[in-house]
């Protein structure tokens, strides 16, 4: 949650960092700032407001700054209203030392009591500020990274903290515990930022920062060290992301551009997963031994949100193709249970950014009891990846829409090729059984661009239901999850209540709501579970709820019970939630957009939710 960016160097600081934290948008804020040193001056100037970026452009267009070091950022409140007093960045007693934070600091009201006994003067109502002031303590006659290590030993919580001097005008101090931080390297000038999208405009060189180290960044270099000042040593990684990627060209938002790029996204990963000469899958980073992997006697999923339903699907598939027990648990819950794993336990942690910190706390739990971890992810280098076993990255690019949709089938499809390469070296499909559901497997992208070529009439169907006050998914074995997904799409960007439910549990209460004021999504694909969808739909019919149905094409049972469908290529079953998820991500969006919502960054939401 929040951004942050930094820079120092030969250019003047302001425009990199406003379109820094542009590019950090998705993350979620309702407040924003920005700090620079004005060399001429040898102060630092400080301009903040609630609200969105624009409303710190307009501040910044009357009262400009200039100079070659500064920091910014996107505010998304914990402590205190979004309020200009309470944005960032903060400034010491003296306005000598400015700082912005991501995290929380626990143990703030113990420091604050001391500070103000002490003499400190507080301008705000956050957490964040007790840091700036305890910095400012023990900042006598020592350089800035050494008051900030000490400040930072004192804290209970998480930070990613940003901090500048006026007394040490070139340089520019990080450090990181329990939130990302990345340093992004130049020539004659270097970034601090909380993503890597906010620096791929000026270099692809990033060095990602481990929990509990500083850096000290100058226009010519870089310095890591732990909180004792030892050194550490790391080198840098490059990203491959195209800064193209990260913009919409020329699609209205970028929820519908990343929806909209799906097929190319799972053809990438056939590609890069699949060898064109042997057939056989790879994972070039999957790093746990093929024995180790022969000898497991249990899988444990763990994610969150969206993450959490591709996981959920996942738990079918190595089932139903691996003959394994798999559970799956949220991370947040995860990571408090008394576990019963231990080393024939493998886990699958799934997580777009690699920094959802309750996976974090989770995958470290089940690391304490001996289980391998392997990690689903997007982002090269990101913390979950670093403490992972083993990696298989999914390679969607960035996804800005806050609402996952691309991420969500990268996620689908790594576990299928995972779910068939291990059935394979465990012996319980044989080759021939994994080269045709391979061969299913990549006829998947073509499928989804069969579906994307209908979306006119999708949106069509989708305003006309844009009014009823709330929905309800059901779907059954394979897609329940779908109708989870499905469900927590509407509810994320169109703000109207949504449930999800399996359809076989509608008797069970969910039938209680069915009348006409609703919609009812009912997602019945050609499958073993077809004709139970089927009586579902009649049931809801029979109490005039307004049926809107996926279904495969060449249908004719839903079809002559309701004229809302959407048809989707006919597939094997165990590959339709792949199909069935651009419907449900299509209806989504454009009835948020019939509602005049804001599609991308939707209210009270993150994109990386990095606090518990």
């Amino acid at each position: 949650m929040c951004g942050i960016v930094g820079y120092v160097g030969d250019r003047d600081a302001q425009g990199l960092l406003l379109s820094g934290l542009k590019r950090l948008e998705y993350r979620g804020y309702d407040s924003s700032g920005i700090a620079i040193i004005l060399p001429k001056k040898n102060c630092i100037s400080v301009r903040k407001s609630p609200g969105k970026i624009s409303a710190l452009e307009k501040i910044i267009k009357t009262k400009p700054l200039s100079g070659n070091t500064g920091i910014a950022h996107t505010r998304w409140a914990t402590h205190g209203a979004p309020t200009q007093a309470n944005a960032h960045p903060h400034l010491d007693c003296k306005s000598e030392i400015a700082l912005v934070h991501n995290g929380i600091i626990e143990n703030y009201e113990i420091l604050k009591a001391r500070l103000i006994k002490e003499g400190h003067v507080f301008q705000s109502e956050t957490d964040t500020e007790v840091i700036v002031h305890l910095i400012e303590k023990f900042y006598k006659n020592i350089p800035l990274e050494e008051a900030v290590q000490r400040a930072l030993k004192l804290l209970v919580g998480s930070f990613a903290v940003g901090v500048i001097s006026s007394k040490e005008p070139g340089k520019l101090v990080g450090a990181r515990l329990g939130s990302p931080l990345i340093v992004g390297l130049g020539k004659g000038e270097n970034f601090l930022a909380s993503d890597a999208p906010a620096v791929l405009e000026s270099t692809k060189d990033i060095v990602f920062l481990d929990e509990n180290e500083v850096v000290v960044l100058t226009k010519d270099g870089y310095k890591i060290t732990d909180l004792d000042g030892k050194a550490v040593f790391k080198k840098s990684v490059r990203i491959n992301w195209d800064i193209a990627q990260a913009q919409k060209n020329g699609f209205e938002h970028f929820m519908l551009k990343e929806i909209n790029e799906q097929p190319k996204i799972i053809e990438s990963l056939i590609n890069s997963r699949i060898d064109k000469h042997t057939g056989k899958i790879t994972f070039q980073e999957q790093n746990i031994p093929e024995d180790k992997l022969k000898d497991i006697k249990s899988i444990f999923i763990v994610a969150c949100g969206t993450a959490y339903h591709a996981g959920l699907v996942g738990k079918y598939i190595l089932e139903s193709t691996c003959a394994i027990p798999a559970q799956i648990d949220v991370s947040s819950e995860f990571r408090y249970r008394d576990l019963l794993i231990g080393p024939e336990t493998l886990v699958i942690a799934i997580s777009q950014s690699g920094e959802t910190a309750d996976t974090l706390a989770g995958i470290r739990e089940a690391k304490k009891r001996g289980s391998s971890v392997i990690s689903i992810c997007n982002v090269l280098g990101s913390t979950l990846t670093r403490e992972s076993d083993g990696v298989i990255y999914t390679h969607a690019g960035p996804e800005i829409g806050v609402a996952s949709t691309k991420a969500y089938t990268a996620q689908l499809a790594a576990l299928y090729l995972f779910a068939l390469y291990l059935a394979e070296i465990r012996n319980i499909l044989s080759q021939a059984r994994v080269n045709r559901y391979l061969n299913d497997f990549c006829k998947i992208p073509k499928h989804m661009e069969i579906i994307l070529k209908n979306q006119k009439s999708i949106a069509k169907l989708s305003h006309k239901h844009s009014h009823l006050g709330s929905f309800l998914y059901l779907g059954r074995n394979i897609n329940y999850p779908s109708a989870l997904e499905g469900a927590l799409k509407l509810k994320e960007i169109s703000y109207i209540p949504a449930e999800g439910y399996a359809a076989g549990e509608m008797k069970h209460g969910p039938i209680a709501l069915i009348d006409e004021y609703r919609a009812v999504v009912c997602i019945a694909p050609a499958s073993k579970v077809y004709e139970k969808m089927v009586s579902n739909i009649q049931e809801i019919r029979a109490r005039h709820g307004k049926i809107i149905a996926i279904v495969s094409c060449g249908d004719k049972e839903v079809t002559a019970l309701t004229r809302e469908v959407i048809y989707i290529p006919k597939v094997d079953e165990l590959f339709s939630p792949l199909l069935v998820v651009l419907p449900l991500q299509l209806i989504a969006y454009h009835i948020a957009v019939k509602r005049g919502c804001d599609v991308d960054q939707p209210r009270n939401l993150a994109k990386s939710v990095t606090v518990e």
